[in-house]
This record gives structure tokens, sequence and C-alpha cells, in this order.
């Protein structure tokens, strides 16, 4: 039987019937009116997923930066659990990277698109394969699992309870510091920054502004570009 996983205080979960998507479920019961701080979670064993509803008191061009602290949430839990020698980094908007190659992704939406609106809510999710969904390891480029990187002994519930104690600890400095320290955090960890991308758009990816937009640079024009653009409709 797996064991429930024990969540900080403020924060609380709910776990999904099986073959139920714990983000959808998050989106559902967030236009619903549950309570900012609730994760929805699946108990499977190869997959963690999983989705945190918060109720933003800030436009969407201010909460959206929540998705990069639900990022570093996710790799200080990585670093905390895993083999010393793996590194984690980010992919811009939205992956997970262990070891220079891709290991799961951030999902996010909100019930507004407009940057100035105030959304009613805002659902992160996070999704990290523990295996491969075929039994050919590297059969898919770049791609990879967690017990492929030697990460054996954590499990997706250990995983989710760090997630959830460190994601916590980074929204606690986001709203008392504002999107500063968050970026100083997540920047070092992006193995993208001042490189030419093809994902998800073509460029060379500059930095980030102060609204954690995405400073693209192509030929003599730098524009940006907002993780707003990759929310999820619902």
């Amino acid at each position: 039987m797996i064991q429930s996983p024990q969540f900080p205080p403020l924060l609380t979960g709910e776990v999904v019937p099986r073959h139920t998507d714990p983000f959808d479920k998050a989106v559902s019961r967030a236009i619903a009116g549950v309570d900012s701080g609730t994760i929805f979670y699946s108990e499977a064993v190869d997959t963690l997923h999983a989705a945190l509803v918060l109720a933003p008191e800030t436009p969407l061009e201010d909460a959206i930066q929540a998705v990069y602290v639900a990022q570093l949430g996710l790799a200080e839990s990585l670093g905390a659990l895993a083999p010393p020698e793996v590194p984690v980094h980010f992919q811009w908007p939205d992956r997970i990277k262990v070891n220079g190659a891709v290991c799961g992704s951030v999902r996010f939406a909100a019930d507004v698109s407009d940057p100035k609106a105030h959304p009613n809510w805002l659902v992160i999710g996070i999704d990290v394969p523990f295996t491969h969904a075929t039994d050919e390891p590297g059969e898919i480029p770049n791609q990879t699992c967690l017990h492929e990187e030697g990460c054996i002994e954590i499990t997706p519930m250990g995983l989710l309870e760090s997630w959830s104690k460190h994601t916590l600890l980074w929204l606690t400095y986001f709203m008392d510091s504002g999107f500063e320290c968050v970026h100083n955090e997540w920047r070092p960890r992006c193995d993208t920054l001042g490189k030419m991308i093809d994902y998800p758009t073509s460029g060379l990816f500059v930095g980030l502004d102060e609204k954690g937009r995405m400073l693209l640079r192509e030929g003599v024009m730098t524009k940006t570009v907002s993780l707003i653009e990759f929310a999820e409709h619902v």
C-alpha cells in the first residue's frame, strides 16, 4: 500500500482516482472554488503527476512568475533526493532536464489571459517520469527518466512531499521579496540561457526581464515572450 504523502502547513493534498489527470482535476476544482494551497496528485508508481492550486492577489503578469517557483521547488527536491552527481536544469518555458536530457515538465493555467487582469486561480502542474513508457532506455532521443539517471531510491510520493516543501518555501520568498530572488536562483539552472534556441521559438535567448518574460534576440531586434502565451486553455 502506498503511504500518503505528508504536506507542510498551508498546503493540503487530495489524491485523484486512477486514470484521472491531477491537473484537469485541479482546474475543475479551482473553478468550483477549492482552497488555495490544495495539491491534487496521482498515486502512480511510474510517474509523478501533481498540480497545485493558487489564488493570486496580483495581476496575471506577476502571478505567472510562480511557475518559476514551482520549477525551483522541483529542482531543489531532486537535488536533495538524487545522487549528488545528477544535475538538474531548466529549458524555458516548461521543460525539466536531468543530466542534459528532458525528464519532465511543468504545466499551468489560469482563468484569465490578460496580463493586467487579476486571476481568481492559477494551477501549476508537474509531470516527472520515473520509468520509460517503453522497455528500451534511450529509445526517444534527448529524453530520460529518473531511474535511468540512477535515482532508484526516489519514489513519486517522496518527491511530491519534497516538492511541496521546497515550493512552499520559495513561494514565501517570492511573496516577501518579489521575483528578483527567484530569478537569481533560476537563471544558473537554465542551460539554454545565452544560447541560440529553436524551442519554443528561434533566436538568441538573452535572459528574462523583471516580469519573467523571455528576452529573445532576432537579428538586431529583441522581443519579449511571456509564459502566459504557454498557459493551457481551459
